[in-house]
């Protein structure tokens, strides 16, 4: 199982960039209750014979990891949303990408740790491939209100990449500054 929520949303989100996705929108907002997240890709899709599949911790088409007999993301959202009295939904068209939604319960018990915001978009933005990745930041709490967007094509141009150690260190900080507000 994934520690935090943000490990599990970064597993869905790596998904979708092996997914041969040109464009991929992480939604993250926050309120006092919930947790809401969308990640849209424009990847290969899932066909509809898969569909079910793809909710079976015991199934992976093998591509991807030619060695792993198993795929645990989609599996550990729906765990987790619906252990938690949240919500959960995937949609997908072959050859037009994916959707994946979750929202969270805050407020249950057995809701596993948020983790780190920061860690989770940094790393999202910084995984190898050519992708643009959008990121919709949005929180209404009582320890303040963010609303901010973020494209990798952008942060890519004012810093000349994201690869190395220098602005994986001026992202994080970057990040760290939008989440303060």
């Amino acid at each position: 199982m994934h520690y935090t929520l943000c490990d599990l949303f970064t597993d869905l989100t790596q998904n979708a960039i092996e997914a041969g996705s040109s464009r991929i929108t992480v939604e993250f907002t926050e309120t006092e209750t919930h947790l809401t997240v969308y990640i849209r890709d424009n990847g290969k899709g899932i066909a509809p014979e898969d569909m079910k599949k793809v909710k079976d911790p015991f199934y992976t088409d093998g591509k991807k990891h030619p060695n792993r007999k198993v795929g645990l993301g989609i599996p550990f959202l729906i765990q987790t949303a619906s252990s938690t009295g949240g919500e959960w939904d995937i949609t997908s068209k072959p050859g037009a990408g994916t959707t994946v939604f979750c929202r969270i319960d805050m407020t249950h018990i057995d809701t596993p740790p948020v983790g780190s915001i920061t860690g989770f978009f940094r790393q999202i933005l910084t995984f190898p491939e050519s992708y643009e990745m959008e990121i919709v930041r949005k929180r209404t709490a009582k320890n303040g209100a963010l609303d901010y967007r973020i494209l990798r094509s952008e942060l890519i141009d004012a810093l000349g990449s994201l690869d190395d150690a220098e602005s994986m260190v001026l992202l994080g900080s970057y990040l760290e500054g939008l989440e303060e507000g």
